[in-house]
């Protein structure tokens, strides 16, 4: 059974000024799922996360939470709490005194304070550190001292933003563990802001993903990353290759794209000849061979190969000028200066429909030439 939506966006937009930083955002966040949105700098992700907690205002549109409309809730009303990249603990404060500020605000009982702050402690797994101060902390144990503090005070949904970006990429992904840890345990809905692509793939439940203050696409990790919705998801989410053409034939679901270095294909319903389209096709999944394959007649000469462990990288150079990217096992050695011809299973390209006038202008003429 499928959990309600706790935090509702409907149709939100805000300006500043002339500038339209978010345009008709519409989205639902589960009661105890862990959301990310996900985009470049300037998206609008970061002014999203903000109206929710009630630090911005929206020019026009509605925010719901647990059914409440949030438009006349002060920020201390709302029931949310928020998670920033700069942590903003106390100085002159001791972690307990961080964490059990907001309680002592309420007036709770100083033995419920206790109680309530020491187990906050274990659960972030800082036992022990309650009489130390913020200067005496690693970067790691800080980030926690400020999610216990936005724990505290049990909120519905707690919102963080960009919370690991200080830290250094293996504290980084120890943190990323134990977030998603403590949501699953707490089972509390977060909202959960980064550009960091693969943050978002291994930690979320699902991705929302944005650019230029709209909503590119909204899915599972899985989705996002194998079906892209825009060519901006396909680019931006992870490696890919990226193909632009003209349909030149279909037949059922097997689609023929016709693209300045050759034929190309893929499977995917809804085409037409003639239609002007994006292929998308993950490094991981393009084949090389040293005769053309059927429905392919692209051809390049490998130019680079890059050893990262376990895998191979390689570039393959299109007549064009364009680069491929493929990944391979390390044993897998393409022939180095030599002609490949390149394929995938058709079932692994993604057709889009780009969105970009100036691109379907410029395909057509370089196809029809």
């Amino acid at each position: 059974m499928s959990k309600h939506a706790l935090v509702q966006i409907q149709k939100i937009n805000k300006f500043y000024g002339s500038n339209h930083v978010v345009r008709d955002l519409t989205l639902d966040v589960r009661e105890g799922e862990f959301l990310t949105i996900l985009g470049s700098s300037g998206c609008g992700k970061t002014t999203t996360l903000r109206m929710v907690a009630g630090f911005e205002q929206p020019t026009d549109g509605k925010i719901f939470v647990g059914g409440v409309d949030m438009a006349e809730k002060e920020p201390y009303e709302r029931d949310v709490n928020t998670v920033f990249q700069s942590y903003a603990l106390f100085p002159h404060m001791s972690v307990f005194g961080n964490i059990a500020y907001g309680l002592r605000m309420k007036r709770i009982p100083k033995k419920e304070i206790r109680k309530r702050v020491m187990d906050i402690l274990d659960l972030v797994q800082l036992g022990g550190f309650e009489r130390r101060m913020p200067a005496q902390l690693s970067g790691g144990q800080k980030q926690r001292v400020a999610i216990a503090r936005a724990l505290i005070n049990r909120p519905k949904v707690l919102l963080l933003d960009e919370p690991l970006s200080a830290l250094d990429l293996k504290l980084r992904k120890q943190m990323q563990l134990e977030l998603k840890r403590l949501q699953r345990k707490l089972d509390i809905t977060f909202i959960y802001v980064t550009h960091d692509q693969e943050e978002a793939l291994s930690m979320s439940d699902r991705i929302a993903v944005m650019h230029d203050g709209m909503l590119e696409q909204v899915g599972v990790p899985k989705e996002i990353y194998e079906a892209p919705a825009s060519k901006f998801v396909a680019t931006f989410i992870g490696e890919t290759n990226l193909f632009e053409g003209m349909v030149s034939a279909v037949d059922g679901d097997a689609v023929s794209v016709a693209v300045e270095s050759g034929t190309i294909c893929g499977r995917a319903e809804g085409f037409q000849k003639g239609e002007v389209v994006a292929v998308s096709v993950r490094p991981e999944r393009m084949r090389y061979s040293t005769s053309p394959v059927k429905g392919f007649t692209i051809q390049g000469v490998v130019r680079e190969q890059i050893y990262v462990g376990s895998v191979l990288k390689s570039i393959v150079v299109l007549p064009n000028g364009h680069e491929i990217k493929l990944e391979r096992l390390a044993g897998d050695v393409l022939p180095m200066d030599g002609p490949v011809y390149l394929s995938w299973q058709p079932q692994d390209a993604r057709l889009i429909h780009p969105r970009d006038q100036e691109v379907y202008h410029a395909v057509e003429t370089a196809v029809m030439e």
